[in-house]
């Protein structure tokens, strides 16, 4: 893990730096700044968006009594994302784009599951309920159909 997180902070910021200089060679330094500026603009508008939209589905999904998996996997990758556009950069503003697009952030999600053995896909959630408790469901569910209830039946 160390070894990747070094290259991640020091290649890649220079990766940046060097396309950041030879596109300021390709289509000059006003052009640039322009485009890395717009790309900021364009990508803060874009994460709140997508990210009003993961905070709805993550109610939805609790309103209707669903774990939020997906909801809350689209609203850590619009929040990768948006933070990758505020960097300056060419290549994390790419990266910042995908994230925040929903069909190139699934792909991204789909290979984030399959990675980690899918540990965060939505399993069957089931309650241990009392003893008591569960004997009373039991006789509940026991009796037959237009069987009147009385005192001793419970």
């Amino acid at each position: 893990m160390f070894p990747r997180l070094i290259i991640l902070f020091t290649l890649v910021p220079i990766a940046e730096l060097a396309l950041l200089i030879q596109t300021g060679r390709w289509i000059g330094l006003w052009p640039t700044l322009a485009l890395v500026l717009s790309t900021g603009i364009i990508g803060a508008a874009l994460a709140g968006r997508e990210g009003l939209r993961a905070w709805r589905s993550v109610q939805l999904d609790l309103w209707e009594g669903r774990v939020p998996t997906r909801s809350v996997l689209d609203g850590l990758s619009i929040f990768v994302g948006g933070a990758l556009l505020l960097t300056p950069g060419l290549m994390t503003d790419a990266f910042g784009f995908a994230l925040l697009l929903r069909p190139t952030r699934r792909w991204f999600q789909d290979r984030i599951i399959k990675r980690i053995g899918g540990s965060m896909v939505p399993r069957q959630v089931q309650f241990d309920v009392s003893k008591e408790t569960g004997a009373a469901m039991h006789r509940r569910a026991a009796r037959p159909a237009g069987r009147e209830i009385n005192q001793a039946d419970g």
